[in-house]
């Protein structure tokens, strides 16, 4: 098998995995968090610390809103098991400065809990892993989308950059905001985000016998757990609706 197809198939198995393989990174990341805390004193210090790691992954989020918000259905994103979907190709937007937008911000969700474990072997690792991982998938994407869209497509990744934003090219948005779309799409990352933090915060804090917990992380817990619920609860309710319409 020539390397251009043993990379499409690389890259199609690991996006249909990709939002478990990750899973085994955090794992790994706990482990190390727990082995580089243990028999640490809290500071002042280390709660903002903490908090910076929490706005680095709540940015990757940021990102991730911004483009699910202005993208048209079955573009960006969820896709089916079966494989790849774009009924039509994304080029305004976010998407006119930068070609992977999604991938961009959930590297900033994942660097924040990296940076969070305060060892760097783990952070470095982390990030050579994110870059043989998604490499691999953004491959597979493109093959995809160069057969589907042809030269349309190569014209456009010619002009815009795969993965660091070239702001001068910005152009605007097609669509309006959904706000209905991200709650749909997004509540799951949010939720994820301080539950994760608030595990590691914990974990810590329980093993070094303190009690100096981060308020912030329980409390954002909290609150995007009870809309992770509601959510849920409105979207099983057949006298709501949060069906996306486009």
């Amino acid at each position: 098998m020539a390397l251009k197809q043993e990379l499409e198939k690389q890259g199609n198995w690991l996006f249909r995995y990709r939002s478990f393989l990750p899973l085994i990174i955090l794992f790994i990341g706990l482990a190390v968090f727990i082995e580089t805390n243990w028999n640490r004193s809290s500071s002042e210090c280390n709660v903002y610390y903490e908090l910076f790691c929490l706005l680095i992954s709540i940015f990757g989020l940021s990102i991730r809103i911004y483009t699910v918000g202005f993208t048209p259905k079955n573009t960006s994103g969820r896709n089916t098991k079966a494989g790849q979907v774009a009924d039509e190709l994304n080029t305004t937007g976010i998407y006119s400065i930068v070609r992977n937008p999604l991938y961009l911000g959930n590297f900033f969700m994942w660097l924040g809990v990296a940076l969070f474990t305060e060892n760097i072997w783990f952070i470095v690792s982390f990030i050579l892993f994110y870059w043989i991982y998604y490499e691999r998938i953004i491959f597979a994407e493109e093959q995809f989308l160069e057969r589907k869209f042809g030269d349309y497509y190569i014209r456009w990744t010619e002009r815009v950059p795969p993965f660091i934003p070239n702001f001068s090219l910005f152009k605007s948005n097609q669509l309006r905001f959904s706000i209905r779309k991200v709650l749909l799409k997004e509540k799951n990352g949010l939720f994820a985000i301080f539950l994760i933090f608030t595990v590691f915060d914990l974990t810590a804090e329980v093993m070094n016998n303190h009690l100096h917990f981060n308020n912030v992380f329980i409390t954002g817990c909290i609150v995007t757990m009870l809309l992770y619920v509601v959510l849920k609860i409105i979207k099983r309710n057949k006298g709501f609706s949060l069906e996306i319409k486009r």
